[in-house]
C-alpha cells in the first residue's frame, strides 16, 4: 500500500487502519531466508533458488508469505512443489494453447520437471503466470537437488494432476462445452487440481518428520482441505473465468436447476434472483468440506505447518461469507479486505481460534440466508454442523484465562457442568470411603477427599486392629493354659 492508500484508509476505515497498524507493528517473520544462517535449508545462496523465490512472489503473494515461514528445508520443498503445480495449472488454464499442443505438454509435464534446461514460451501474452514457464529452467535444477523422499512425492502428484487436467481439457475441446456437467464431475475435477495438492502436502509433512507418519495417509481429510480452497476460488472467480472462455460451475446448477441457457445470462439484473440461488448452491457445496478441514487442522502439531494450513482455510471461509448472496460476484472478482486478511493471519494460530473463525463466518452466512432460497434449509444444516463441531471440541462456555479456565456462569450449560462435577466428586468420595478403589481417585484425577471421612476411617482401622490383637492374645493364652492343664492331669 502506498502513502495515499494508507491515508485514505485512515480517513475512511479507521478501525481497519488500526488492525493493519497492529499487524505491521507486532507481526514478526518467523525466519529470514536471506540470512547466511539459513542457507543450508533455504538454498538462498544459489541463484536458481533465489530466482525460484522471486517467481513464488510473482505468482502468489498470499501463499508466498506463509510458505516462507515454514520451518527448515520444508519451506524450500513446498516452494518448489507450488511452482511445479502453478506451472502445470498455467498450461491448463491457457485457452490460447491448442488441444493438440496442450495434451502432450500436460501428460509429460512430470518428465519436463526433471529435464535440465526445459522451458515453455508458448503461453498466451495475457497469461499472468507465463513468466514462470519461461524461466522454468531455474526450477528444474532445484528439484533435482531435493532428497528422493521429497522429489518422488512432487513428481507423483504432478503426474496424477497432469493426466486429470489433460482428460478434462480434451473433453472440453471435443464437446465444445464449458465446465463440468454434474456435481460429481466438479468433485473429481477439484480433486485433480486441488485435492491432490492436499495429499501431496500431507505426504511432504510426514516425509519431513514435522508431522506424524500416518498424516500422509489421511486422504479424505487432505482432499477436503484442497476442495474447500478450490471451490471457494471457483465460486469467487466466476466472472473472470467466464470472460476468459472457461467455467467451472457445473451445468447441473446454473443450467438444469436454475434454467440458464448460458452462464453469461447471470450478469443481467433481471436474472439476479435466480443467479443468487445458483451462487447459494455453490456456497453450500463448498461448506460441506468445512468440518473435514477442521478435523485435519486439529491433527497438526508443528506450529509453522499449522499456520501454513490454517490461514488459507480461514481466508476461504471469509471469502465464502463475503461472496454469499452478493450480486457483485457476477460482475467482478470479490476479495476480502486487507485488514480482514491481516486479522485472520494474526488469529489463525491454534485449533480453538480457527474453529471459532469458521463458526463466526458460518453464522454470517446463515444470517444472510433467506427462506425463499431453495437452499435455505441445507445451508442452515451445513452451518449448524460447523457450530456443532466447534461446541463439541471447544465449548464456548469454557473461557480460557492466563491461570487456566473458568465457566461462563450466564450459560445454562455451566449449571449442568457444575452439577455433573459435584455428582462425580460425590461418587468418587463414596467409593474411596468404601475402600473400593484403594484410596486412589478414578480416571487418574486427584480427588479432594473430605478430611472427616479420612479421620473416621483411620480411627476405625486402629480400633479394629487393637481389638483383633487383644482377641488373638487372649485366645493364645487360653490355648497355652489348656495345654498345661491337660499335660499335668
Amino acid at each position: 500500500m502506498g502513502a495515499t492508500d494508507v491515508f485514505l484508509l485512515l480517513i475512511t476505515h479507521p478501525l481497519e487502519f488500526r488492525t493493519l497498524a497492529q499487524y505491521w507493528l507486532y507481526h514478526e517473520e518467523k525466519r529470514d531466508i536471506t540470512s547466511a544462517d539459513e542457507f543450508e535449508t533455504s538454498g538462498y545462496n544459489r541463484d536458481t533458488m533465489k530466482r525460484c523465490r522471486h517467481l513464488l512472489d510473482l505468482t502468489s503473494r498470499s501463499f508466498s508469505s506463509v510458505i516462507k515461514e515454514v520451518d527448515g528445508e520444508l519451506a524450500r520443498v513446498i516452494c518448489l512443489f507450488y511452482l511445479v503445480l502453478r506451472g502445470l495449472d498455467t498450461i491448463e488454464d491457457d485457452m490460447t494453447i491448442d488441444d493438440s499442443v496442450k495434451q502432450p505438454l500436460l501428460r509429460n509435464f512430470a518428465k519436463h520437471c526433471v529435464t535440465p534446461g526445459w522451458t515453455f514460451t508458448g503461453s498466451g501474452p495475457r497469461e499472468k503466470d507465463r513468466q514462470l514457464l519461461v524461466e522454468f529452467d531455474c526450477v528444474v535444477p532445484e528439484l533435482l537437488l531435493l532428497a528422493p523422499s521429497y522429489r518422488d512425492v512432487i513428481l507423483d502428484i504432478c503426474d496424477k494432476m497432469a493426466n486429470g487436467m489433460a482428460d478434462y481439457a480434451h473433453q472440453a475441446h471435443k464437446t465444445g462445452t464449458m465446465g463440468p456437467e454434474s456435481m460429481e464431475d466438479l468433485d473429481l475435477y477439484c480433486h485433480y487440481v486441488a485435492g491432490l495438492v492436499g495429499e501431496g502436502a500431507s505426504r511432504l509433512f510426514s516425509a519431513s518428520g514435522k508431522e506424524a507418519p500416518w498424516l500422509g495417509d489421511q486422504l479424505t481429510l487432505s482432499n477436503a482441505m484442497g476442495l474447500l480452497l478450490q471451490k471457494t476460488n471457483v465460486l469467487r472467480d466466476f466472472r473472470e473465468d467466464v470472460d476468459a472462455g472457461r467455467l467451472f460451475w457445473p451445468r447441473a446448477i446454473w443450467g438444469e436447476r436454475f434454467g440458464f441457457a448460458d452462464p453469461r445470462e447471470m450478469y443481467k439484473p433481471e436474472n439476479e434472483k435466480r443467479a443468487l440461488w445458483a451462487l447459494s448452491a455453490m456456497t453450500l457445496d463448498a461448506l460441506r468440506h468445512a468440518v473435514d478441514s477442521l478435523e485435519y487442522i486439529s491433527l497438526l502439531k508443528t506450529q509453522s505447518v499449522f499456520n501454513f494450513c490454517a490461514i488459507p482455510q480461514t481466508m476461504a471461509m471469509a471469502t465464502l461469507a463475503i461472496c454469499f448472496m452478493n450480486p457483485a460476484v457476477f460482475h467482478r472478482n470479490v476479495k476480502i479486505r486487507k485488514a480482514a486478511a491481516a486479522k485472520l493471519i494474526m488469529r489463525s494460530t491454534n485449533p480453538r481460534d480457527v474453529a471459532y473463525i469458521f463458526r463466526d463466518y458460518a453464522r454470517d452466512i446463515h444470517a444472510k440466508a433467506v427462506p425463499s432460497d431453495p437452499n435455505f434449509l441445507a445451508i442452515s444444516v451445513a452451518c449448524g454442523k460447523i457450530e456443532q463441531w466447534c461446541e463439541r471440541y471447544y465449548p464456548s462456555f469454557v473461557i480460557l484465562t492466563p491461570s487456566g479456565h473458568k465457566l461462563d456462569e450466564s450459560d445454562a450449560r455451566a449449571v449442568i457442568a457444575h452439577r455433573d462435577a459435584r455428582l462425580t466428586q460425590a461418587v468418587r468420595r463414596r467409593k474411596q470411603a468404601e475402600g473400593l478403589d484403594g484410596g486412589r481417585a478414578a480416571n487418574g484425577y486427584n480427588v479432594d477427599v473430605d478430611s472427616t471421612v479420612g479421620k473416621d476411617m483411620t480411627t476405625k482401622m486402629v480400633i479394629f486392629a487393637i481389638g483383633g490383637l487383644f482377641l488373638a492374645a487372649v485366645g493364645l493364652a487360653a490355648f497355652i493354659v489348656w495345654m498345661i492343664v491337660m499335660y499335668f492331669s
